[in-house]
């Protein structure tokens, strides 16, 4: 029998997934915000995330990843109003991200490891049975601390019980995947099930081979990101793709829909969040602007497709 997914809508078959951005967002905030102060988030939060999503299934965006843990603000409610009102899978993570508040200082990978097999297997508490479909981990520019070390060690322990593959935050510039992929290998992870974020963060196409030969998956997932342009973005998924690596990797836009916004000086409340500004195009970036220029520097659509559609079905799958 075919691997199943969990969907925040339920379950669905790998080859249900279609095209499907690998790291995305309907919304990041603080955890709780959405209930307790809704309205910095802006007016309409629900049918406007609908709205952004149906634009994206009407462009041919069948499923999207949303990386968003219990620290970036995950309200599975809101994700499963957003999938039913538009028709795009959504599949929500559970791990963490990189906000560990000092009232867990002291709780060990054991203990988070239940709690996180527990929402991939019985649901979110508080909710009715809406389930993790895939695990993340995370550390950035201060590396792999202490706390973050807890929750990769804990995001291990749960891949290892339920099979869930993972996805992992990381920090390319500082090369802080060579300490993560350590822990997850001391763990006993299978590092094909493994997915290394936002690699498209540095043009260092050595590092991100190196990260390949371990056998993971490379999430090219920050478009049109900060930094490198997205010229030099593309540049590098084309010349990883020329070095053979097609079918390890995933491109996408770490896109937020809804976010906070912030007052601006004069006291007025801008229409739109400052993410929205740096991406207008939102999911369809991928649409408008990668796809059409990795043509011109000579991809397929075959190419595409394994992209975009093969690689996210047998990552999520563990069907090599």
């Amino acid at each position: 029998m075919a691997a199943m997914i969990n969907s925040v809508l339920g379950p669905i078959a790998g080859d249900a997934l279609g095209f499907t951005l690998m790291h995305e967002h309907v919304m990041v905030a603080a955890s709780g915000l959405y209930t307790a102060y809704p309205d910095l988030l802006g007016p309409d939060r629900e049918a406007r995330a609908i709205a952004c999503l149906k634009t994206a299934k009407a462009a041919g965006i069948d499923t999207i990843l949303d990386a968003t843990t219990f620290d970036l603000g995950r309200n599975a409610p809101l994700l499963a109003a957003a999938a039913k009102g538009s028709g795009v899978n959504i599949i929500n993570v559970t791990g963490w991200w990189l906000d560990v508040p000092r009232f867990l200082l002291g709780v060990g990978p054991k203990q988070m490891a239940r709690e996180f097999v527990r929402d991939i297997e019985e649901g979110f508490r508080g909710t009715d049975g809406i389930k993790a479909g895939m695990l993340k981990c995370a550390a950035d520019l201060e590396g792999v601390t202490p706390p973050l070390e807890v929750m990769a060690r804990a995001v291990a322990r749960a891949h290892l019980e339920t099979g869930a593959p993972v996805m992992v935050h990381s920090y390319p510039t500082g090369q802080v995947a060579r300490r993560q992929l350590k822990i997850l290998k001391e763990e006993g992870v299978d590092l094909t099930r493994v997915k290394i974020d936002h690699c498209n963060d540095t043009t260092d196409t050595e590092y991100l081979e190196w990260i390949l030969d371990q056998g993971c998956y490379l999430g090219l997932d920050r478009y049109p990101g900060r930094g490198v342009s997205p010229h030099m973005r593309t540049i590098t998924l084309k010349r990883l793709m020329d070095a053979g690596w097609t079918n390890r990797l995933c491109p996408s836009h770490d896109c937020i829909c809804l976010h906070i916004h912030k007052e601006q000086a004069d006291g007025t409340i801008p229409e739109h969040h400052d993410f929205y500004h740096h991406n207008p195009d939102q999911y369809l970036y991928m649409h408008r602007h990668v796809i059409p220029e990795l043509k011109t520097l000579g991809a397929s659509d075959d190419d595409i497709r394994v992209l975009l559609v093969d690689n996210p079905r047998r990552f999520m799958t563990g069907d090599a």
